[in-house]
């Protein structure tokens, strides 16, 4: 049971990871309004949204996606190292 929790919570978050790679290639494509970009920025704009309150533009590099990948990386590794520790 436990196996099969850590492998959800780690899916969930390499897909979360991949979800912002892509955001972030599509970003710099000309068209915001495109279907993909919108569903990715409704589902990515929650998470990054406070991360961009707080950590400021540097020159012109948004780097709040690279703080959410590391923040759920390092969130997913503690819940499935808390998982196995049970």
């Amino acid at each position: 049971m436990i196996n099969i929790i850590a492998k959800i919570i780690g899916t969930l978050a390499n897909l979360v990871v991949l979800l912002v790679i892509v955001d972030s290639i599509l970003s710099y494509f000309p068209s915001p309004y495109h279907p993909v970009r919108s569903a990715l920025d409704r589902v990515l704009q929650p998470l990054l949204a406070p991360i961009r309150k707080v950590v400021p533009l540097v020159g012109m590099f948004d780097l709040s996606p690279l703080i959410l990948i590391i923040l759920v990386e390092i969130l997913s590794y503690a819940l499935i190292s808390f998982l196995y520790a049970l």
